[in-house]
């Protein structure tokens, strides 16, 4: 099962890296979002010796943490393209820190279909992750399925908020 789920996931991962150019222009590694979220933009290299202050700090692209995914879909967005790369760069730069990514899926659907969906997210996280640069052994996902959401009304706002894929370092799991 392993062997098919694999390539069918980085299969997956690659053609949503390669979008269809989008709004990036000439391959740039990273987007520059300063002027539409008044966050600067970091790149992984810049991160990679920023240390433990950089996770928490809210102008550091290390403080955000979650991926977010649309309606009954794994494939990663290229809005967290730049987000993933300097989380993957941190993780290269410091091989003692460990990673846990927990997949979520929103209520709508049973309880296995959202168990298995979360699981799917968090791979996806996990394999991008390797793909940048963090080594397989730093990284480990699991599934909450539905059990940990974020906003609890019955919106599709609300729902979107819960189909994630959040990020955990060392001493938060």
């Amino acid at each position: 099962m392993k062997r098919l789920i694999l390539p069918v996931l980085l299969s997956t991962l690659l053609v949503a890296c390669g979008g269809t150019g989008g709004t990036q222009q000439g391959g740039a590694a990273v987007d520059d979002r300063s002027a539409t979220t008044g966050v600067a933009t970091v790149n992984a290299s810049d991160v990679s010796g920023a240390g433990i202050a950089a996770l928490t700090d809210p102008n550091n692209i290390l403080s955000k943490r979650s991926v977010y995914f649309d309606f009954d879909q794994f494939v990663i967005r290229s809005e967290f393209q730049s987000q993933l790369q300097a989380h993957a760069g941190f993780l290269a730069q410091n091989p003692q820190m460990r990673m846990l990514v927990q997949g979520n899926a929103d209520e709508r659907g049973s309880r296995e279909y959202n168990l298995a969906l979360g699981q799917k997210r968090a791979e996806a996280v996990k394999q991008a992750l390797v793909l940048m640069g963090a080594r397989e052994t730093q990284v480990e996902s699991v599934s909450l399925g539905e059990e940990k959401p974020r906003c609890l009304e019955r919106t599709e706002s609300c729902y979107a908020e819960n189909r994630r894929g959040d990020m955990l370092y060392s001493g938060e799991f």
